[in-house]
Order: structure tokens, then C-alpha cells, then sequence
């Protein structure tokens, strides 16, 4: 982890974001993601750690809306394709990362702008476009909670994680990448984050130093 005074993580006021783990995005989901079912494990080791350390968990999701879609898909969800569609079976957050008897995403509310709460210390919130921070209550409920520090896992490292990274430190939050719970991400990656100051760890040293935190 960076030894930056600026930069180091600090694990006690941090939140875990968890970055479109949906169930269209896992293996036999209407858009795949490459490595997504596979760190599934890791990231549910991840949330589960953070539960029981008592810090807060942001389930990020994409639903797909509309007219109200990134560019590079925008012609792809208006030709009808289902992906992330609100109230789909492939829109919701697999099983596995929630707490049992959770209820399934809301989208009124994630689409207006709110936070779902789905236990405590845990919510989840729709983003837009790549970034988790970029039109979202995400900065302002991170700020009302105290944490000065995000530790991003979920899907596909090249888009979203990656966004949100950067969102994270243009707004001068630490910045870790679980580098075992997030799909997609590669050693280049990891170094062009460490740049910016965003550090990296696996689940079991980050379960480690959360637990002495």
C-alpha cells in the first residue's frame, strides 16, 4: 500500500464500492463480462468482511432507462436489447452479496436519485455513465458518513472501476483496488492507478488490516 501521508488508505473510515456485480454481467447473463463470475467469490468474501468491521458498502448499479445511456451503448438498449432493464432478474445484485431476505433493487427510487438501503451500513445506488461519482448522491453520503477513503471491487476495471478511481481522486479520496475482486483489471492497470496514488491490495491482506484497522 502507498506510504504517502496524502495517498495511504486509511481502512477504519473507509467504504467498500461495489461496482455493477449484477446478474447480467455474470456468466449466462444477457452481457457477460469476462472474469466477472469468477472473482464473485472474492467479493463476497470482500462485503462480508466489510459487514462484519461495521463500514459502509455502496452496491453500484447501471439500469438501463430510456434515453438515458452512455454513448457507446445508447443505440444498442434503444434497438430493445435487455440488459439491466429495471425490475429484470439481470438487472439485480446476485444473491451471494447481500444479506438474506433483502429485498430486489427498487428502481423508482435508484432512478430518481436515491439510496436503497439494503442492511446496515449498506445501500445501493444507480450511476449513469462509467463513474460512480458523476451524477450521483455518492460524495455527499460518503461525506455525512465520515469516510475519507474508497475501496473500489466489482466489474470490469477498464470502464467503471476505473472511472470511479478517478472520480474518487479528483475529490481527494484515498483510493485501494482490491485487485482480486475486481474483473478485468491487468498489472498495467495497477500501475497507471498507483500514479494517481490509488493503492492496491488482495481480499486476504485487505481482510487482514481491516480487522486491525
Amino acid at each position: 500500500m502507498s506510504a504517502d501521508a496524502h495517498t495511504a488508505p486509511h481502512l477504519g473510515t473507509s467504504a467498500l464500492l461495489v461496482i455493477d456485480m449484477q446478474r447480467d454481467f455474470l456468466d449466462g447473463g444477457a452481457s457477460p463480462i469476462a472474469g466477472t463470475s469468477q472473482v464473485l467469490p472474492a467479493v463476497t468474501d470482500l462485503t462480508g468482511a466489510y459487514r462484519e468491521a461495521g463500514l459502509p458498502i455502496v452496491h453500484v448499479v447501471r439500469l438501463y432507462d430510456g434515453d438515458d445511456v452512455d454513448l457507446p451503448r445508447r443505440s444498442l438498449i434503444a434497438a430493445g436489447a435487455a440488459i439491466v432493464r429495471p425490475h429484470s432478474t439481470g438487472s439485480q445484485i446476485p444473491r451471494e452479496l447481500l444479506l438474506p431476505g433483502v429485498p430486489e433493487l427498487d428502481p423508482e427510487l435508484l432512478l430518481s436519485g436515491g439510496l436503497q438501503e439494503l442492511g446496515r451500513h449498506e445501500w445501493a445506488m444507480w450511476k449513469p455513465r462509467w463513474g460512480a461519482f458523476h451524477r450521483t448522491p455518492l460524495d455527499a453520503h460518503l461525506r455525512r458518513l465520515g469516510v475519507d477513503t474508497v475501496v473500489v471491487a466489482g466489474c470490469n476495471f477498464p470502464n467503471c472501476p476505473r472511472a470511479t478511481i478517478y472520480g474518487a481522486s479528483e475529490r481527494d479520496y484515498r483510493t485501494l483496488i482490491v485487485e482480486d475482486a475486481v474483473s478485468g483489471v491487468l498489472p498495467l492497470h495497477l500501475e497507471e492507478a498507483e500514479r494517481i496514488g490509488a493503492a492496491h491490495l488482495r481480499v486476504a491482506e485487505l481482510k487482514d488490516r481491516i480487522e486491525h484497522a
